[in-house]
């Protein structure tokens, strides 16, 4: 009998990338790879790459030299490289690293297992087209293993905002939307092996116009599905939150009350200068018509600190968005430029004060995040439990606001989805009780 080949998947990065990889494995399963979680016992490493983090690159090619030795070992051992990195630089890398056998862009994954057969051979591969056709009719179908009780799934790829500071639209390509049915297939096949959340992931994902009522109706369409209990989405740009999208934030039991929201910064010349397309008034006004509709709505956002040309009272201007919305969390970034964009050839903010306003940014975000979970003890809140936590008899999950929450109870299993009451907040997590 022969033995499976194995794979080793290391994901940099976003949700997209959780996803990707997943589909990545399930491409080459066909090819006799099951997936390892140790690249020395690997037949095949992939690297399945990030291009928005600072120094990317110079990060993966870092990764890369580490398996030079586990390479003189295991000749045959393939090494390679996907994603946003391998898109942006896939030419570069086969020079660099002649360790490297395939390349492949996120665009063209569901052509890994010619790709591989063709490293197989002796022959370097390299696939970082925008190909016509759609990647997702091309892969096999899901395994039917049974799965966990959260979920990815892609709906959008792409961007068309060209923000002055970002490479998607180079590394992902345009906006496209996947076909509603091809969406409520795969939805409900999720289901069918034990998924009871899913989060429905996009660039720009309430661009999203694979459906005659765009986000809102796959929402709705979704939340018709037995067995599917939750729905979230993330990332959304402010300027695609239209009226039916918020009513159904309203309106629809099963859209949790979270959204991701990015702003980047609370400056209208930054905001300008970054090609936003909006401003901190309009956005905030976007905030207000949400809150309305869903009071208890939680907000996360994007931040980018010292952008090109940013002054104090620019940064001012941010911490005065941040305090007038109050977030339940965010990531917060020190710009750094990438090859290829705008903002790159522009006057740059001196370090010192890009970690200062940073830190500063940070302590205030901080502050909100632990205000609003502080505010959760004593309130009933639903928990889908997703694994066992640390102590015995312990379950870990998520509320509906995504907190992190462990209970201690007989009884509880992955997947279970159940009220609780919140006993206390902890730095990271909240401790609950079963109602």
């Amino acid at each position: 009998m022969t033995q499976p080949k194995k794979l080793y998947i290391k994901t940099y990065g976003c949700q997209m990338n959780v996803y990707d990889s997943e589909r990545m494995a399930e491409a080459l399963g066909g090819q006799g790879y099951v997936e390892t979680s140790s690249a020395e016992d690997a037949d095949m490493i992939l690297l399945n790459t990030c291009h928005i983090r600072e120094k990317a690159a110079e990060k993966v090619y870092s990764e890369l030299g580490r398996y030079r030795d586990l390479k003189d070992a295991k000749p045959d051992l393939k090494i390679g490289v996907a994603g946003c990195v391998a898109q942006a630089e896939g030419a570069e890398i086969m020079r660099r690293q002649p360790l490297v056998d395939l390349v492949v862009g996120p665009q063209s994954y569901h052509r890994l297992p010619e790709l591989e057969a063709q490293a197989g051979q002796g022959r370097r591969a390299l696939d970082t087209d925008f190909p016509e056709e759609d990647k997702f009719v091309h892969l096999k179908a899901r395994p039917k293993a049974k799965r966990g009780p959260t979920a990815f799934l892609t709906v959008q790829e792409g961007c068309d905002k060209f923000c002055a500071f970002c490479v998607v639209p180079y590394t992902r390509g345009a906006e496209v939307s996947r076909p509603a049915d091809r969406v409520m297939t795969e939805a409900r096949d999720l289901v069918e092996r034990g998924v009871r959340e899913i989060t429905l992931l996009g660039q720009n994902v309430n661009a999203y116009d694979g459906h005659d009522r765009g986000l809102a109706g796959l929402i709705r369409d979704l939340a018709r599905v037995d067995g599917l209990e939750r729905i979230r989405f993330t990332t959304s740009h402010p300027n695609d939150m239209d009226e039916d999208l918020i009513a159904a934030h309203g309106d629809c039991a099963k859209l949790m009350p979270y959204l991701h929201l990015p702003v980047q910064a609370g400056s209208d010349r930054i905001l300008k200068r970054m090609n936003r397309q909006h401003t901190a008034e309009q956005y905030l006004a976007l905030i207000g018509r949400l809150r309305a509709v869903r009071p208890d709505l939680h907000l996360s956002g994007d931040f980018i600190v010292g952008f090109p040309e940013e002054t104090e009272a620019d940064f001012q201007a941010t911490l005065d968005l941040v305090e007038a919305v109050g977030y339940g969390s965010a990531y917060s970034f020190k710009y750094s430029p990438r090859p290829g964009t705008p903002a790159a050839e522009r006057p740059q903010v001196a370090e010192a004060e890009k970690d200062e306003r940073l830190q500063r940014l940070q302590a205030l975000l901080t502050r909100q995040q632990r205000a609003l979970q502080d505010a959760m003890v004593g309130r009933e809140v639903s928990v889908l439990f997703e694994k066992p936590g640390r102590m015995p008899g312990q379950m870990v999950g998520k509320s509906d606001y995504l907190h992190a929450v462990h209970v201690t109870a007989e009884g509880l299993a992955p997947g279970d989805l159940r009220r609780v009451r919140v006993l206390e907040s902890g730095p990271n997590s909240l401790k609950a009780a079963l109602v």
